[in-house]
């Protein structure tokens, strides 16, 4: 086999094809990733090796139609065939030549995410899957091409049907679609030979909500599985191929012996096929959870710690319903699902086909729904999720496109907090105090508590004789005007009666004791002013936008990690009693550094250090306080940064300011398990190329590489004709 191998491989390197072969492949690469990478600035590598999967239509023919029938048109087959060498072992031999031409381009792709990484984040780990995905698909191709140039001796003949064959093959699934949208017997057999479905599963660019492209990557195993399966039965065809030219005889020399090998050779083909769809079946029956390894950076397909407690722990029965056709469903949806079928066996996920069932969904809802909306229910209630609310959307002012990007994926988020809202027993309801100017809260706050299965009213105090009776907690976020007594009176009455509230403060230059008063039922006060923080751990740009240090406690969980931050901006400072007081406990959640200062509010900042008369040292800026009273336990929640829970500077610290008011709510509403879960972001960190740069990666990868490379192959064709 070895002697094989190098003779094919030097016939390769010593003709102008494997040079041309490399020179191609290396060129349009650079050609698409100069424009993908370097000028649009995008970090994956998918993309340029995605766009090059056409060129297999033309380089992979060309490079196999000589393999076996130039063996066959020269009659040097027959000494092939008489060697002592096993058909195996030259089989492998010839295409293990072909499979290294091709791999030295892929091995110097394994050098570009690198190259990228000196003009910002490259994720490494995809790059590497789908540089595997384009090797797999490749080396299937030229196994492809290998079978057929064995099938005849016509060089043209060879190539022309190779190129067929893997056209057919990569537009295979426009085929299936266009034979039947829902899927059949039919389309089921033609997926054996969809070559681009299996590397799409691994590495693919999906439509969303928007119509947008998102490159999804995911080590799937059985993908590979398939691309080697394929692989390893047209060499064995190649072989059956070569060993029945070895034992076909006439009619005239009819005998016995041959009659036994085709017998033979004919069960060795059904046996290695079966083998092989037994073997695919098999992993294909596997647990997505075990084959498909998400391995983009946002973590798209994996399920967090909080979706396998509660869905792993579900005592009834839900049924999830897709309002798409199994087969065209949203593929990222569809692979999120699978991971919740695997949690428990009492969630059953069923597609209902709109075309099949058009009025389904009007038994669940009066409002028209879209496709691959989700209806999730239990015995108890139902939940419809439109298809839109699975995505995170921002429209792009810039440029006066008003273009509707999609930037962040929300679908386990909404599918966890509905099956908890299908199965809980209660909802708690808050209501969000207003009349005094406070902030509103933004969006993402809002649908965070909607997530946590929380429901929540906007009230005036004046409108009621006292806090609702079915309140679990009341927000009163950063009044910018006093509180009136009776207003103040209400809250304290809720408070003393075991209420709970979530307090935050705002800077304002009118004193306002009636809500002063209200801190002080519990015991605190607020210092006016803003703290700055001057160790440089514990802010981000200017002192004054803090990153405080986190306790450890329920509603800091998942925060106190290394490079885990929360930001307050412009906070206070919470007074907190430092000697015990009787009935009152207090946990500070968010402190400063020694290095604080409480500035001065009425006047500009000049300088960040501490000037005359103002306090230094440790500041709370965020503490729990809990009284106890007769039979129940107030619970009041103060935080002294009114930004502190705003989309803007929660967006600064990667969502972990809304994952603090997250744990917050659901402790309140006594979840063991927080329900709403942040959704997985979009967003990517762009490179940022010089304009001299991306010339240099056109003029090396598209010129001096592949005429280079040209050029050494003629000049050894040459020499090697002239002696």
């Amino acid at each position: 086999m070895t002697a094989i191998f190098k003779k094919e491989l030097a016939s390769y390197l010593h003709s102008v094809t494997g040079w041309l072969f490399m020179a191609a492949t290396i060129g349009f690469f650079a050609m698409y990733a100069s424009v993908y990478n370097m000028l649009y600035g995008f970090p994956y590598i998918a993309y340029p090796l995605d766009a090059i999967l056409i060129l297999f239509f033309v380089t992979i023919p060309i490079l196999s139609m000589r393999i076996m029938a130039d063996e066959r048109r020269q009659k040097t087959d027959q000494l092939l065939l008489t060697s002592p060498i096993s058909i195996g072992k030259l089989v492998l031999g010839k295409y293990l030549s072909m499979a290294v031409i091709f791999l030295i381009p892929v091995v110097i792709f394994c050098l570009f995410p690198l190259f990228l990484s000196r003009y910002g984040s490259v994720p490494m780990v995809e790059s590497y899957v789908a540089i595997l995905a384009f090797a797999l698909y490749g080396l299937a191709a030229i196994a492809v091409g290998m079978f057929i140039s064995s099938l005849t001796e016509n060089l043209v003949i060879a190539a022309v049907i190779t190129f067929g064959v893997l056209f057919l093959t990569y537009m295979m699934q426009g085929i299936k679609s266009l034979i039947s949208s829902t899927g059949n017997l039919l389309t089921e057999f033609l997926g054996i030979f969809d070559f681009y479905s299996h590397y799409s599963s691994m590495v693919s660019s999906v439509s969303d909500v928007t119509g947008n492209s998102r490159l999804i990557t995911i080590f799937d195993v059985t993908s590979v599985i398939y691309f080697l399966s394929v692989v390893i039965l047209l060499l064995f065809f190649t072989a059956q191929s070569i060993q029945k030219r070895r034992y076909t005889v006439s009619v005239q020399h009819f005998s016995l012996k041959n009659a036994a090998m085709g017998a033979y050779s004919s069960v060795t083909i059904v046996i290695v096929i079966a083998l092989m769809v037994v073997i695919n079946l098999i992993v294909g029956k596997l647990p997505s959870k075990y084959t498909s390894i998400d391995v983009s950076a946002n973590q798209l397909y994996a399920v967090s710690e909080q979706t396998q407690s509660i869905v792993g722990t579900l005592k009834e029965e839900v049924t999830i319903y897709v309002l798409a056709s199994e087969e065209n469903a949203d593929s990222i949806l569809k692979q999120t699902l699978d991971r919740y079928q695997e949690l428990s066996d009492n969630l059953q996920v069923k597609y209902i086909n709109p075309l099949v069932n058009p009025r389904f969904a009007s038994g669940y809802t009066t409002e028209s729904v879209s496709v691959n909306s989700l209806i999730v229910e239990t015995q108890k209630r139902y939940k419809v999720i439109p298809y839109e609310t699975l995505y995170e959307t921002q429209v792009d002012y810039s440029g006066y496109t008003y273009q509707q990007n999609v930037t962040g994926y929300d679908g386990e988020g909404q599918i966890t907090s509905a099956i908890s809202y299908c199965t809980g027993d209660d909802m708690p309801k808050i209501y969000i105090i207003a009349g005094h100017n406070e902030y509103t809260f933004d969006s993402g706050f809002t649908s965070a508590i909607e997530k946590e299965n929380i429901t929540y009213e906007t009230i005036s105090l004046m409108d009621y004789n006292a806090v609702p009776e079915d309140a679990e907690c009341i927000l009163i976020h950063a009044p910018e005007k006093d509180f009136s007594k009776d207003d103040a009176d209400k809250v304290i009455a809720y408070l003393n009666n075991g209420g709970k509230a979530v307090i935050t403060t705002e800077y304002v230059t009118e004193d306002q004791p009636n809500f002063e008063r209200i801190l002080s039922e519990y015991g605190m006060t607020i210092q006016k002013g803003c703290v700055v923080d001057n160790n440089a751990e514990n802010f981000y740009q200017a002192q004054f936008l803090l990153l405080p240090n986190v306790v450890d406690a329920d509603e800091t969980k998942g925060l106190g990690g290394e490079y885990s931050y929360v930001m307050a901006p412009f906070a206070q400072a919470v007074n907190v009693p430092e000697n015990s007081v009787e009935n009152l406990m207090y946990t500070k959640l968010l402190t400063t550094s020694q290095d604080a200062v409480l500035k001065s509010g009425s006047q500009e900042i000049a300088t960040f250090a501490a000037e005359e008369g103002e306090p230094a040292g440790t500041f709370c800026i965020g503490v729990k306080a809990e009284k106890t009273l007769e039979e129940k336990t107030g619970v009041m929640y103060v935080f002294s940064s009114a930004q502190l829970f705003t989309d803007q500077y929660d967006s600064y610290v990667a969502g972990n300011n809304k994952q603090l008011f997250v744990n917050i709510m659901g402790t309140i509403a006594d979840h063991e398990v927080t329900v709403a879960i942040p959704v997985k972001s979009y967003e990517m960190q762009w490179l940022t190329v010089a304009e001299k740069d991306v010339v240099l990666v056109k003029t090396v990868g598209m010129i001096l590489i592949p005429v280079a490379l040209v050029i050494t192959g003629l000049v050894i064709w040459l020499r090697r004709r002239r002696y």
